[in-house]
This record gives C-alpha cells, sequence and structure tokens, in this order.
C-alpha cells in the first residue's frame, strides 16, 4: 500500500511515517518546512519527501492520504483530496486502527514533560528486554528513532492535547484507548485552538474516560487543573508522584542538580539512580515512568537501574557544542514553566558559572503573546537574555525586555545576534537556546561564530 503523509515532517506525523514504513508500505511525504532531526531520519528510512503542498504530490494517486493537524481547508493538498474523493485519515485514526489495538497503550501526556517521561518509559522496557513499539515527539538518543513497531505488547505513545485533523477537532489522544495513564501537568496552551483552560480540561476528561478499571492513572498529588478533571469522574485506580511533596511515589533524597536521587514508594525504599540528565522537574518525569513501568511489571529497582543508562531526548537540554570553554544546549522549551524548570535545573548545575539565555518565541501560542507576562519570571535564573522577534509575533518582546532590566535585550536579525553573542561570551558560559523550530540553525552559526573568534 502507498500512503502519502500530509505534514510528514511535525514530530508525530513524522513517527507515523515510520510505523508505516517499518509495516513495509510504500511511504511519501510533503511538508512546507523540511528540516532536520525529523528530515534527515525520514530519507534514511527510505521515504520520499517534497517540499510544499502541491496537488502534483499525489499522482500517482496513493492508496491512502494521513493528513496532520497542520493543514487546514484551503490547503491545495486538502482540496485536491477532498475533491478528487481520495481515501484519507488522520495520523492518530491510523495509530489507532492499524497498531494500537489489541497492545498494552501507556499514554504520557500533560503541558510539560511528555517527550522526556515518554522517552524514559520506553527505555525502561528496553533495557528490561521487552522490545516495546513507540512513537514520540522526539528523537530519544537511546533508540535514535522516534517511532518503532516493536515486537512486545507494550507501545509507549506521547499523549498530546493539540487536535487531530481538519476534520476532527478532538485531541489527539482520545484515539489511543490507554491502559496506563500519565497526567504529568496541565497548564494552559495551544491558544490557537482552545479558548481557555476549561476547553483543555474537557478534553483531559474524556481521555480519563477511556481508561478502563483496570488500568492506572498516574499524576501529581497537588495539580488543581488535574483535580478538577478528576473530580468530573474516574473509573480507574490512580498512583501520585512528586518530587518535593508526599505522594506514592517520592524522592527521598537527591543532589543539587538531580543528577542522583533516590525513589521511595508509598514510604519505602524502591532505588536510586544516578543519570545525565539535571532538574527537579525531571525527577518528577523519572517518577511518572517508574511507576507507568511497575504496572506494566517492570519492577521499580529495575527501572532505576534502566534510567542509569538513559540518555534524554534530542532538543531537550542538548549540548550542541563545547568551544572555547563555553557550552551550546539545544532546548525545546516554549512555555514559561518549562523555561523556568530547565533554567533552575542548569542553574543548579551550573552553580555561579554565567548562563544566557536565548528564546525563539515561534510557537503558535507564543506568537499571540497569551504568555508573555509571565515570560519574565521565567527567565530571570538567567544572567542575560536575548528575545527574537520572530517573524509575525502579534507583541513586542521589548516589553519582556523592559522587564527584565539591563540584562536583557532584542534582535530580529540572526547574523547580528550571531556575532554580538560571538563576541560578548567567555570561557565558562552556558548559552542556552530555546525555541520549537529549527531557529535559522543559530546553534551550527554560533559554534562557527565562536571557533572563527578564537582561531582569529
Amino acid at each position: 500500500m502507498h500512503l502519502h503523509i500530509a505534514g510528514i515532517c511535525g514530530t508525530f506525523m513524522g513517527g507515523i511515517a515510520l510505523l508505516a514504513r517499518q509495516l513495509g508500505h510504500r511511504v511519501s511525504g510533503s511538508d512546507s518546512n523540511v528540516y532536520p532531526p525529523m528530515s534527515t531520519q525520514l530519507q534514511a528510512q527510505g521515504i520520499q519527501l517534497l517540499e510544499g503542498y502541491e496537488a502534483r504530490h499525489l499522482e500517482p494517486e496513493p492508496d491512502l492520504v494521513v493528513i496532520g493537524n497542520a493543514l487546514s481547508r484551503g490547503n491545495p493538498l486538502v482540496e485536491h483530496v477532498l475533491e478528487k474523493g481520495l481515501h484519507y485519515t488522520s495520523g492518530p485514526q491510523w495509530l489507532a486502527e492499524n497498531l494500537l489495538h489489541g497492545r498494552w497503550v501507556l499514554a504520557l501526556s500533560g503541558t510539560h514533560g511528555k517527550t522526556t517521561t515518554s522517552s524514559m518509559l520506553a527505555w525502561i522496557f528496553e533495557d528490561a528486554g521487552l522490545d516495546p513499539g513507540f512513537l514520540i515527539g522526539g528523537v530519544p538518543r537511546n533508540f535514535g528513532i522516534s517511532a518503532r513497531l516493536g515486537s512486545g505488547p507494550f507501545f509507549v505513545v506521547e499523549a498530546d492535547e493539540y487536535d487531530t485533523a481538519f476534520f476532527d477537532k478532538r485531541s489527539k489522544f482520545l484515539h489511543y484507548r490507554p491502559r496506563t495513564l500519565v497526567i504529568n501537568n496541565l497548564e494552559f496552551d495551544h491558544a490557537d485552538i482552545f479558548p481557555d483552560l476549561a476547553a483543555i480540561r474537557r478534553q483531559f476528561h474524556h481521555l480519563v474516560r477511556t481508561v478502563p478499571g483496570n488500568g492506572l492513572i498516574i499524576t501529581p498529588p497537588d495539580d488543581e487543573s488535574i483535580e478538577r478533571v478528576l473530580a468530573e469522574g474516574c473509573w480507574t485506580p490512580r498512583e501520585t508522584f512528586s518530587a518535593s511533596r508526599e505522594a506514592d511515589w517520592s524522592v527521598s533524597s537527591s543532589t543539587a542538580d538531580g543528577s542522583s536521587f533516590e525513589v521511595r514508594l508509598n514510604g519505602g525504599p524502591a532505588g536510586s539512580v544516578e543519570w545525565e540528565l539535571m532538574g527537579e522537574h525531571n525527577l518528577g518525569n523519572a517518577l511518572a515512568a517508574i511507576a507507568a513501568a511497575r504496572h506494566a511489571g517492570v519492577p521499580p529497582s529495575r527501572a532505576c537501574q534502566a534510567l542509569h543508562g538513559f540518555r534524554s531526548v534530542r532538543r531537550r537540554m542538548e549540548i550542541r557544542a563545547r568551544i572555547d570553554g563555553i557550552t551550546i544546549y539545544d532546548d525545546f522549551a516554549h512555555h514559561p514553566t518549562a523555561i523556568a524548570t530547565t533554567l533552575a535545573g542548569l542553574r543548579a548545575r551550573a552553580g555561579e558559572e554565567r548562563i544566557v539565555a536565548l528564546l525563539e518565541p515561534r510557537s503558535n501560542t507564543m506568537r499571540m503573546g497569551i504568555h508573555r507576562k509571565e515570560l519574565p519570571a521565567s527567565l530571570r535564573a538567567a544572567d542575560e537574555v536575548i528575545l527574537f522577534r520572530t517573524p509575525g509575533l502579534e507583541w513586542d518582546p521589548q516589553e519582556v525586555a523592559q522587564a527584565l532590566g539591563p540584562c536583557a535585550k532584542v534582535y530580529d536579525n540572526i547574523v547580528e545576534l550571531v556575532e554580538y553573542l560571538a563576541q560578548s561570551t567567555r570561557s565558562g558560559d552556558h548559552i542556552v537556546v530555546m525555541s520549537n523550530g529549527s531557529f535559522g540553525e543559530i546553534h551550527s552559526r554560533l559554534e562557527q561564530a565562536i571557533g572563527r573568534r578564537r582561531h582569529g
């Protein structure tokens, strides 16, 4: 069967393409913005990538068009599909109908931490010899690929609340029917499709309704929005986790940067972890993954042991370069809470060394300025803040810069920004680039510019 994936370079749709290819289908795809790491892993799997959304990309006619939620009515490819009566579906529906039925689905949801926690859980299963299937909205470094079929009964899926497709406005995760559900946290996001937090809570309540009575729901104990969701009705046992409060799963002690910690279950010792990650938020992610693995039969001590070898996810505080004593990180953070936890984790590890936070407010919610009043507080752990005025921004980042004071600057030219950082940073500095896009390949530009300075 020939599948054409429209919107193939999105993290979710790229994963769908990989799974379809592993099932033996011929796969092609189109997107308006083709860039690594998704483009490179798709091409490595023999998947044809086409730039843009032209009707001719569907000639000869494929057996099925899988349409991503980035495409809407008026898109030339969408209009061609409808006018010609081609067979089409959404990514989540294809996944549910072709892969998830009959498997033990473990869904990782919430505003923050989904990708990292999903990757942890998949690695725990892999390390335990269970060969899980997974679909993750990033590239776990332990696997080097964002999706695979797996031969075992378990399938780990990053469960996103974003809408499914132009013809199906339900959240994607409503297709997955998990037996094990993690809700890491719940805040307002995706302002382009949700009018308020209540609308997001409604989708999560629909998700809770799909979890069976012999399943498990794993949540923090003190998230008001999650408590409101569960108060609307919950028919499934629940376990709680917290790295800082009393919960079923907790941390008894940890190093300041979170690189080592002791896990407790119901007050008793359950295992210890030493790993390369940092930050209290990742301790919480680990507890959720360990709890989910235990529900599927992996002992907590075994799960903790597996996390010793966990290598995180590309674009989650990924070190892109160390040059001239300067460390350049790539991070996907694009919400004030994620920005704050990312910088707090780095501060705990960096100590008094200088942190330069570089933010591209690129997500739809960021472009709309929904969170701009929370941004100054989320960035205060940095010694210097640079905001990039990305095209299409509906607010002036100078507002945030003024609130932060002399430590903050605004740029709208990448070349000038790179040159400034190349000249102003010094040995021992940490540059954290935060964006949910490619940001003009600024990481490579910085590395080259700093290198020229050193050899100049």
